[in-house]
């Protein structure tokens, strides 16, 4: 039996914050796969290895985890104002299926740097030395994020002294503005709070009606206390994540808050979306031990969180989670406010399984609504490799 030899198409793997994934450029990918459809998401599927039922992604570049199994679409912006146009495809590991409903804001911290590197931003807006400013046109969420990349004798700077917990080494600080995070989802309406509280009784099936902060920031989440659900906000990844039944439960705390949100019309629909909402709930700062080894002083943070995506315990913490933190936090009255102490701030910092982070946003309240201009926090990227990612020819002849 015959069959088609494998073409390649340019890519460069990255890592962007605590995430890595593969990127391309929209005019390097297949003539099919260069409009959203089935043959680009059998494409991509197929350069992260999934769907997997070993769970591994051995014959692909994903790393098996929903951190390391990302894909990236850039191109030059047709939009004023901006730079580039960022696309997002978080890929299941284990179905197969592209999650395009959110943002990753860890990878939004590489989009920058690969533009530059290959040929997206005009040259006259980059600096031979010094910052250059990446107007970046969120496609997913219809949303503007500015990326400030350090700039050295005409190339990207990756390297540095700049330590990012849940990163090994250190690299060059890019620091990113998230411009009016309040996502404007399906169904929410571009509301901040979608059920228009700041906290509400969310009733869970099996679980019980537990307070929860449900909040469209940087990224859809349902924030609950760490009490209410048996935990402490000190957890780390092995605490739940070899927990069949925890996970199960925070499956459904997650599907019932998108209903609730307006995600979704009904509960057999959150199986297909699996990257928004997220989940995390919150606990008041105290001492612990960090993933690495590294002790995290309670009187050096304002709370602790704890995050899951794709149905896991996060190992760090999503960027754009982050910004649903620092935006919640500035709101008196949210469970992340009280979780800090309940006073009004700019900014926060958060303990989570690999340290600690912080993020800044400044919260207004106008009328009934709040708004935030902008949520700041500073991340690293760096290539990793690039070249070719090489599939078989048949996954683009359906």
């Amino acid at each position: 039996m015959a069959h088609q030899a494998q073409i390649k198409i340019p890519a460069t793997y990255m890592r962007g914050g605590t995430s890595k994934g593969v990127f391309f450029r929209l005019q390097d990918l297949p003539e099919a796969a260069q409009v959203p459809g089935a043959v680009r998401d059998a494409l991509l599927l197929r350069v992260i290895g999934s769907p997997d039922p070993y769970g591994k992604h051995t014959d692909g570049m994903g790393g098996a985890t929903s951190s390391t199994s990302k894909t990236v679409i850039l191109s030059k912006s047709s939009r004023p104002d901006h730079d580039i146009d960022y696309l997002f495809g978080q890929v299941s590991i284990d179905k197969p299926f592209i999650d395009w409903s959110g943002n990753c804001g860890n990878l939004s911290a590489a989009v920058g740097p690969f533009a530059i590197g290959n040929g997206l931003v005009d040259s006259s807006r980059i600096p031979q030395d010094g910052v250059a400013t990446v107007r970046v046109w969120q496609a997913n969420i219809g949303k503007t994020i500015i990326a400030h990349v350090p700039m050295t004798q005409g190339a990207v700077q990756e390297t540095g002294d700049f330590v990012l917990d849940g990163v090994t080494f250190p690299a060059a600080e890019v620091q990113l503005e998230f411009m009016d995070p309040a996502a404007e989802e399906d169904g929410a309406g571009g509301a901040m709070f979608p059920t228009g509280n700041l906290v509400d009784d969310l009733e869970v099936p099996g679980v019980g009606t537990l307070k929860a902060t449900m909040i469209n920031a940087g990224i859809p989440t349902v924030f609950v206390n760490a009490s209410d659900i048996g935990y402490t906000g000190l957890e780390l990844q092995e605490a739940i994540n070899g927990d069949d039944k925890a996970l199960a439960m925070f499956e459904t705390i997650r599907a019932h808050g998108a209903l609730r949100m307006g995600l979704i019309s009904d509960l057999s629909e959150a199986g297909k979306r699996q990257h928004t909402p997220k989940v995390a709930f919150v606990g008041k700062p105290a001492n612990y031990t960090a993933s690495s080894g590294k002790p995290v002083a309670g009187a050096d943070i304002d709370l602790v969180v704890r995050a899951l995506s794709m149905g896991k315990l996060h190992h760090a913490m999503m960027g754009t989670a982050a910004v649903a933190i620092g935006t919640a936090a500035a709101i008196p009255g949210t469970l992340v406010n009280l979780a800090a102490g309940g006073k009004e701030r700019q900014a926060v910092t958060f303990g989570h399984p690999s340290g600690t982070l912080r993020v800044g946003a400044e919260a207004v309240q106008d009328g009934n609504d709040w708004k935030v201009k902008k949520a700041i926090m500073s991340r690293s990227a760096r290539v990793l490799m690039e070249g070719w990612v090489r599939v078989p020819g048949e996954v683009i002849q359906g």
